[in-house]
């Protein structure tokens, strides 16, 4: 039997018969997307483009972003927060597994009061890293101050999102932080836990 995406029956509106379609399909119909991966700009173009296909099909319903990711790409993690924040309406994040680095910030950039957390997932937060090792001097020196520019960016967003004060999301981001579920909902990343 041959691996892959599973393919499940789909009957589109004024036809008579289904056909089969891949289950992430299928579940993009009903405003449920996925980030079961890391970030880069594949996955962040594609999620935008869902995002923004969505929202012109319907600026009422509620998109779910389920994320369950190591983290990844800045920029492209970026896009996809902006996104969120741009369409209509609200996206609900829900945390299933790992969501560390650049998913944990995504998962807090869902609608504010719509952020989950399944029991046993887990948070982790830390500050934006780069690839300068591998730069010259000049390139080392104007990637450092970018890389700066997005922490302070990326900081500021998560104390706006948690309502913990600077010092204390400054102070975290210093160094990798894992948190279960109940923590990251105490630390303000997410707004409830559900339960079992």
């Amino acid at each position: 039997m041959p691996i892959g995406v599973p393919k499940v029956p789909f009957r589109n509106p004024g036809e008579e018969d289904a056909s089969w379609v891949d289950v992430y399909n299928r579940l993009y119909r009903e405003r449920l997307l996925f980030l079961g991966q890391e970030v880069d700009s594949d996955i962040s173009n594609q999620l935008i483009g869902l995002m923004i296909y969505l929202s012109i099909e319907s600026d009422t319903k509620d998109l779910y972003l389920f994320i369950n990711s190591p983290g990844g790409g800045v920029i492209a993690g970026l896009a996809i927060y902006d996104t969120m924040q741009f369409v209509k309406p609200d996206v609900q994040t829900i945390c299933m597994g790992l969501a560390a680095s650049m998913g944990s910030f995504l998962l807090v950039g869902g609608e504010i009061t719509k952020r989950l957390a399944f029991p046993h997932a887990r948070v982790m937060i830390h500050q934006p890293a780069c690839s300068y090792y591998q730069a010259q001097t000049g390139e080392f020196l104007l990637e450092a101050e970018e890389l700066l520019k997005l922490r302070e960016s990326i900081t500021r967003i998560y104390v706006q999102r948690t309502g913990k004060p600077l010092w204390v999301v400054s102070e975290d981001m210093e160094r990798d932080v894992f948190m279960s579920a109940t923590e990251a909902q105490t630390y303000g990343i997410v707004d409830l836990v559900a339960v079992q």
